[in-house]
């Protein structure tokens, strides 16, 4: 038993993905030569020594049968960097070893055989890609005759900026704490459904009593928590676990392609339609009972195994109840990272499973608890309501990256509004469904969540005339695609341009949709890039764009002192080649800068090569994004 659990101890802890990352030392470089078949290979290497301050050493393996010469050669080779600048003079570590005299100084001639090794000081910036030329005089032992072998190389500078990738990480590096807050929040909701309240006092009961001492009640009702919270999250966690074992990114391509491909995010909407039509009492969703009932024959062995089964009865049962919000947290999760499906699950399970350990631990606390009645019925209720609203949101993510024009921003805003009215109604009970009881008085509880619904409604009225409504941002349509503002509808800030048909900025930005166009313009304008890895689907980026974007320090930096690209990775629409745009966009984004999550933000400079700043993946802090952006603003 000793080893069963540590056995599962160790699994759980695989399951909590907190990554750290940590800065590079040293990177190496790429070198591509102008002949083939070089009598020399250099391996480029370049280590931070202080801030702005970087090393990089040049070691040429020379062929068998040539040599080369030292610096003090006039045939010594020849080092160049087009965007850094050198420090100091390039010093040699390796002794040349001496050959015969020098016919034009007299002196004795050096020169290296096997090896050459050249170390140079430059001023850069963490992260920098530096590019350069190197040409070295190589010469047969035999006859002395020379070639000179060029060759371009191009390096990234190790330091704060290799980890900028996770700061926040555009993969996973930055944990979603608005998603990790709704899973906690749908984990306790889940307790208070008809199929699980009434299994609280006496499941923790059943610890209590059954056990030899107070103690070992407490040890079997942490083990029942802890088995609930494996049997949630280990499913998803093996997809993850063993995609990274293959040294794949599966998962990662699994996840991100559930949440921005517009097939998946239709079956969620359907999905969410049917669950939301179960709590509102039209049917239940039930599993076999055949699997229940063997479940629950399991529970009646003892030790470790018999609560394992126990807790498997309870996941089983409460299926019906927690099947929709199980669904909704893992849906909701994929627009993050690839450790976020697993992270959100695992808050939702340990909210699901706390109480039980708890109330096990301090019993006195069951005479606490209301007893079951109507109530639970109307948390389903109130549930069905509220995965009414969340499921469009699939719709309108495919809707959006398909372009069919089914959600614009005031046919969605009128649906919410509707169904949370309804809502607020039923919570007054001038609304009832088959299995409610009947409302004989409203209790303050309920007359505040109504007065809460009803000012949310509020709220989203002045929206059907434009208001931006920036609390809800990540969840409705965009501002372009609203068909009436108070002021008149906006023309398309950027007509003309690749793309700007279909796609858009916010806040009347100007901007480009393609990067060699916006490459072109950077160039002209001498002006660095923002390149702004985004999609249809993603909610953060709606919320950095009202929440950041539109600050008065972010916004006139953007405008004036930038020449933003916005690369759409979920956009279906076909392009050059019969490809989609999106998956074009994607594959870019991954290759280059290895970002494949949104908002993913990155700084060039104007020869869409040198990385100024970035990538910086989803962070509401403004300071630090003003922070960012001045760090490309004065390249």
């Amino acid at each position: 038993m000793r080893k069963l659990f540590k056995t599962m101890v160790l699994t759980l802890a695989l399951m909590l993905p907190f990554a750290a990352f940590a800065e590079g030392d040293k990177t190496v470089g790429e070198v591509n030569y102008e002949n083939e078949g070089s009598p020399v290979e250099w391996v480029i290497t370049a280590e931070k020594e202080s801030d702005g301050l970087f090393v990089v050493t040049f070691d040429g393996a020379i062929k068998e049968g040539f040599h080369g010469y030292p610096m003090t050669d006039f045939s010594a080779p020849y080092f160049e960097f087009d965007n850094a600048t050198a420090v100091g003079e390039m010093t040699e570590p390796l002794t040349p070893v001496e050959h015969g005299i020098d016919e034009l100084t007299g002196e004795p001639s050096k020169i290296y055989y096997d090896r050459a090794l050249y170390v140079q000081k430059i001023e850069a910036k963490d992260g920098q890609k530096v590019t350069g030329f190197v040409q070295a005089t190589i010469c047969t032992n035999d006859t002395n005759q020379c070639t000179s072998n060029a060759a371009t190389f191009a390096i990234v500078m190790p330091g704060v900026a290799a980890v900028e990738a996770s700061e926040p990480a555009a993969e996973g590096g930055n944990l979603d704490w608005s998603s990790i807050i709704q899973a906690i929040l749908w984990g306790f909701a889940a307790l208070l459904t008809p199929c699980v309240f009434p299994m609280v006092p006496m499941t923790v009961s059943f610890f209590v009593k059954g056990s030899q001492s107070p103690a070992q009640g407490r040890f079997r009702a942490f083990m029942y928590g802890f088995f609930i919270v494996a049997l949630y999250v280990l499913p998803i966690a093996v997809l993850v676990l063993l995609s990274n074992a293959f040294g794949t990114n599966v998962a990662g391509d699994i996840f991100n392609a559930i949440g921005t491909h517009w097939i998946p995010n239709l079956i969620f909407f359907v999905i969410f339609m049917v669950f939301a039509a179960s709590f509102l009492g039209a049917f239940e969703i039930t599993l076999p009972s055949s699997l229940v009932n063997k479940s629950d024959a399991g529970a009646d062995k003892g030790g470790l195994i018999g609560i394992f089964f126990m807790a498997l009865t309870l996941v089983l049962v409460s299926f019906s109840c927690t099947g929709p919000i199980v669904g909704s947290v893992i849906i909701s999760s994929t627009s993050g990272g690839v450790w976020m499906p697993i992270i959100t699950m695992f808050a939702f399970a340990l909210a699901f499973a706390l109480p039980f350990t708890v109330l096990a631990w301090f019993p006195s606390l069951l005479k606490n608890l209301p007893k079951s009645g109507g109530w639970l019925n109307s948390v389903k209720v109130v549930l069905g309501f509220i995965e009414v609203a969340l499921g469009l949101k699939f719709l309108m993510t495919a809707d959006q990256t398909m372009h069919w024009g089914l959600l614009d921003r005031e046919t969605y805003l009128a649906i919410w509004i509707v169904v949370f009215s309804l809502l607020g109604f039923y919570l007054l009970g001038k609304l009832r469904f088959a299995h409610d009881d009947k409302v004989e008085h409203v209790s303050v509880f309920r007359l505040s969540l109504a007065i809460a619904v009803f000012s949310f409604v509020v709220y989203m009225i002045p929206g059907m005339w434009g208001a931006p409504l920036n609390a809800i941002s990540g969840y409705i349509p965009p501002m372009s695609t609203q068909d009436y503002q108070v002021n008149g509808r906006v023309e398309n800030a950027n007509a003309g341009r690749k793309y700007a048909d279909f796609l858009h900025l916010p806040h009347q930005l100007e901007g480009h949709f393609d990067f060699e166009e916006a490459v072109a313009d950077a160039q002209k304008q001498n002006k660095p890039i923002f390149v702004d890895v985004t999609g249809h689907a993603c909610n953060n980026c709606r919320e950095m764009e009202t929440m950041v974007w539109s600050n008065d320090r972010v916004l006139p930096m953007l405008r004036d002192d930038f020449v933003i690209c916005a690369l759409y990775v979920d956009d279906m629409t076909k392009i050059e080649g019969g490809k989609r745009l999106g998956s074009v966009n994607a594959a870019f984004a991954q290759e280059r800068w290895g970002v494949n999550a949104q908002p993913g933000y990155i700084l060039l400079a104007p020869d869409g090569e040198t990385v100024l700043a970035g990538p910086r993946g989803y962070d509401t802090d403004i300071d630090a994004f003003v922070k960012f952006l001045e760090k490309g603003k004065n390249f």
